[in-house]
């Protein structure tokens, strides 16, 4: 007992020494009582939940299956081992949480000691790792939580010895190298690492908080104090800046996060109400056009996949229209499709029972997001699969994993992702060719891999500059109407030195066609401007100023308007550097045009797919003119 106080003051001791002297706030109070193990996400009894849902809805019951099958598997499976990859020992962590995680609710749920019994010497064996790689601090933060919900859930089943065990390592590899400055600069993070880390460090805490209950205290108490950072990128209404993926990274540890405070002292300190957090639901579910696949711009995977913290947010919303998209993905997927996602158990407990026949399609076809990488997000219809769906960004190349894409969109007809985004390349790919992969000035060594400049991305390339790394745009119009749906960015800033101005409209017209027009000013040279369009189509020219895509037995023909020479082109998607991913399949189309100097310029371009080819395109007004709702 001696030693356990001596540890606790010592560790107590080397907080105060990480942290600000004024600057942490008792958001827990002196009085705070915590429930018995399990105490984190699920408390004891509230099984009987979960075996409601299962019993009513046989969506939910094949959901559960898949889980206990997926866990029979992994009892069969050797633990995992301390093999390190690079900097990043990640792919672990996440693989210990999806074990950890798996194995803990199969045993809650059924009560068969073998889930117990491998959790149990999955836990052992991590827990005598040399350390978890505090380095690189998301390894740590999502071992941790690993280890958090096993030692939890599993609590009164685990022989005193493990207890022991798991319990130290929490403490010794988890929450004391979060205490060191050489460790902790995610604390002032304003993006997914600090999100990640401050949930896997409360879990921790969680987990051993009889213990060391003023430890334990300080570290949640620290974690509501700086989690507010990243969170405030929500605001104004819930565009999450770093993406598609990183969405599915840094928003759902956000809500294991607040899911875990609201369990275990019965609110969550205001966090859920911060600006834009509940709103960006709507974002994700925005993002993913009638193919299933998502608007992946920035460091984001091609892939779209199902999201649990999703049900969070419906059931705080009280919106189950905001499951439309979930709702697709367990209907269309095979159950045992998703368990690769470490955190589908939390789905079990965050469904709350919502039956798939109550949700309902959204009613809005648009959705616009402000903020740092703000998107417009437009489609014809949400149960069409053959509906016009037409993600657009503004924004900023310096915001956490961008790319020079800003202006850059994606478009969707006829079950056909026309213009797509090759999105990221996997880092370690690149890392292990000295790549430094994360610099963000702009002659950082990440504007030399090909998938990231905007020569690749649906935009502007003007005199075969790069986009400006210090520029934002802004998106500044925007119309629901389902006649002209439309949003205007400019983009005048990211072609500093290169243009006067520069903005670009995109607009569905008459629920028919896809129109892009950029209104440029030009500076006082000849500037030759090049419009690009990523796609997975086979394109001919078939004109002066056209093109036809065709692909799975569909067509679109891409028709230019614009002054000056113009010179229809495709360019190969073959990368220049050894270290850049392959990219087949796909092909770059568009065209380059002159235009002369101190001019102002309009430059339009139609996209029709199907019948729509055969259609004159509408006369458009000036950029101007596009106007807000």
């Amino acid at each position: 007992m001696q030693i356990k106080h001596l540890l606790s003051g010592l560790l107590a001791l080397c907080l105060s020494f990480t942290e600000p002297a004024n600057a942490q706030t008792d958001y827990i109070g002196t009085a705070a009582k915590v429930p018995a193990h399990p105490r984190i996400l699920l408390l004891k009894g509230e099984e009987k939940a979960i075996q409601k849902t299962i019993a009513a809805d046989n969506n939910w019951r094949k959901v559960h299956q898949a889980i206990l099958t997926e866990s029979d598997a992994i009892v069969n499976k050797p633990p995992i081992e301390r093999i390190q990859i690079g900097r990043r020992l990640l792919d672990k962590s996440r693989e210990a949480i999806r074990r950890i995680f798996f194995l803990s609710y199969a045993y809650r749920t059924t009560g068969q000691s073998v889930y117990q019994q491998r959790a149990e010497k999955e836990m052992l064996a991590i827990a005598a790792f040399s350390d978890w790689n505090p380095s690189h601090f998301l390894d740590v933060a999502e071992m941790t939580m690993a280890m958090a919900i096993g030692y939890d859930w599993l609590y009164d089943q685990l022989s005193p010895a493990a207890r022991t065990a798991i319990k130290e390592a929490i403490l010794k590899k988890g929450i004391e190298p979060s205490l060191d400055p050489k460790y902790n600069s995610w604390l002032k993070a304003e993006h997914n690492w600090n999100q990640v880390c401050n949930a896997g460090m409360t879990y921790g805490a969680m987990a051993i908080y009889e213990d060391l209950p003023e430890l334990a205290k300080q570290v949640i108490n620290r974690a509501i104090e700086t989690i507010v950072l990243p969170m405030a990128d929500y605001a104004p209404n819930g565009a999450y800046p770093e993406g598609y993926g990183y969405w599915g990274y840094g928003t759902s540890f956000n809500v294991m996060f607040i899911s875990a405070l609201d369990k275990l002292f019965g609110k969550d300190f205001g966090l859920s109400q911060k600006p834009g957090f509940l709103q960006t639901a709507g974002y994700l579910e925005n993002m993913t056009g009638p193919s299933g696949k998502p608007f992946n711009y920035s460091d984001a995977g091609g892939g779209g996949g199902l999201q649990p913290a999703m049900f969070w947010f419906a059931n705080k919303q009280k919106d189950p229209s905001l499951l439309w998209v979930e709702k697709s993905r367990l209907l269309n997927s095979q159950p045992p499709s998703l368990v690769g996602d470490r955190l589908l158990p939390a789905i079990m407990l965050w469904s709350a029972g919502t039956h798939m026949e109550k949700i309902t399609a959204p009613t809005s076809a648009m959705w616009v997001g402000k903020g740092k990488n703000p998107v417009a997000l437009m489609r014809t219809s949400w149960t069409d699969p053959a509906a016009i769906f037409v993600g657009m960004k503004g924004g900023s190349v310096s915001v956490n994993h961008a790319h020079m894409d800003i202006g850059s969109f994606v478009m969707e007809a006829d079950g056909v992702r026309w213009a797509m985004d090759f999105g990221m390349q996997d880092y370690e790919s690149l890392e292990s060719k000295g790549i430094k992969l994360f610099g963000r000035t702009q002659d950082a060594q990440r504007w030399t891999v090909f998938r990231y400049t905007n020569l690749v991305h649906n935009t502007l390339t003007v005199n075969n500059q790069h986009q400006r790394v210090e520029g934002y745009a802004p998106i500044t119009a925007s119309s629901a109407a389902p006649s002209f749906m439309h949003a205007v960015t400019d983009i005048s800033a990211v072609y500093k030195g290169a243009l006067a101005k520069a903005n670009r409209g995109i607009a569905i017209v008459n629920k028919a066609y896809v129109v892009v027009q950029d209104e440029v000013e030009t500076l006082n040279e000849e500037t030759t401007i090049r419009w690009t369009l990523l796609t997975p189509a086979n394109v001919t020219i078939t004109g002066n100023n056209q093109a036809t895509l065709t692909k799975d037995g569909k067509k679109l023909l891409l028709e230019v308007a614009a002054p000056g020479k113009l010179t229809m082109k495709t360019w190969s998607t073959d990368p220049p550097n050894t270290y850049d991913a392959p990219n087949p399949g796909t092909i770059l189309t568009g065209f380059e045009v002159t235009i002369p100097a101190n001019t102002k310029a309009t430059i339009t371009v139609a996209l029709k797919p199907g019948n729509a080819a055969d259609k004159p395109t509408d006369k458009l007004p000036p950029l101007s003119n596009w106007k807000n709702d």
